[in-house]
């Protein structure tokens, strides 16, 4: 079951507009995670920077102006917003991007136009609804209508992933690829070739990331938890660990992070 209300992956939740995550129907779960829906309205001169640390997966992205798809990512992401808008995003299951792009390596780190014309016009359409949550609940079944009709039942190997993927979030004392393969009852080399097709990362950068987002979360509610304890907690070597983690990602220490927070 996913849970919406997870704020995982979003660095600064005080700074959001207005944002809602809806789980995918049961008929999609294989495929797409969740939606996530903000909308914006800022006054002329302001901004509004979003700053994520994303899950290591792709999204699919619906705007008013086109599509985009968007790949993994190695580093924590930022947008400025300004004006008003909206999106509509599909957080992406591994069977699910793997469906839409044949090579999920080569979206690393960037965002490419998707073309799906239909898809763009009837999310706008949806969007441009007077009340906000028929909105939403009508842009996300137009979403929902177009992916049951683009992907197919996934094939094994891509329900293997989106297991391996499972397992990575679900148990924190997998903190090798040894530990995945054993969990999963494959060898290490079937876990880095489902990696590479499926995700677009190596294993060790999904396990790593799934420990930084709950690092992050830990951090940010609840002051009582030392960074020792969180890195304990979640199968690093020692605290030294979780700091180079944190400063190589987010670009800043985990006590840094903790005060920005105020």
């Amino acid at each position: 079951m996913v849970d919406v209300d997870d704020e995982r992956g979003i660095l600064f939740p005080r700074r959001l507009p207005t944002f809602h995550r809806v789980p995918a129907p049961s008929s999609l779960a294989a495929v797409v995670r969740w939606f996530w829906i903000p909308r914006w309205r800022l006054a002329p001169g302001e901004s509004s920077r979003q700053e994520i640390l994303p899950y290591p997966a792709s999204n699919l992205v619906v705007q008013g102006e086109g599509a985009t798809l968007s790949g993994p990512t190695t580093r924590a992401s930022q947008r400025d917003l300004t004006g008003h808008g909206w999106a509509v995003g599909m957080l992406l299951r591994p069977a699910g991007v793997a469906a839409l792009h044949a090579d999920p390596q080569s979206l690393r780190d960037v965002e490419v136009p998707f073309d799906a014309p239909d898809l763009v016009r009837d999310v706008s359409t949806a969007m441009a609804g007077e009340e906000p949550d028929a909105a939403r609940h009508d842009a996300v079944a137009v979403c929902g209508t177009w992916l049951a009709g683009r992907v197919g039942r996934p094939d094994p190997n891509a329900m293997l992933a989106n297991a391996m993927e499972e397992k990575i979030e679900a148990d924190p004392d997998i903190v090798r690829v040894d530990d995945l393969a054993q969990a999963l009852h494959v060898s290490s080399r079937t876990v880095q070739r489902l990696a590479r097709r499926y995700v677009g990362l190596p294993p060790l950068a999904v396990i790593r990331r799934y420990r930084l987002q709950e690092s992050a979360q830990r951090l940010r509610e609840d002051p009582s938890l030392t960074v020792a304890q969180t890195a304990a907690d979640l199968g690093y070597a020692d605290h030294a660990h979780l700091t180079r983690d944190f400063r190589r990602v987010l670009g800043m220490t985990p006590h840094a992070y903790r005060h920005a927070q105020r």
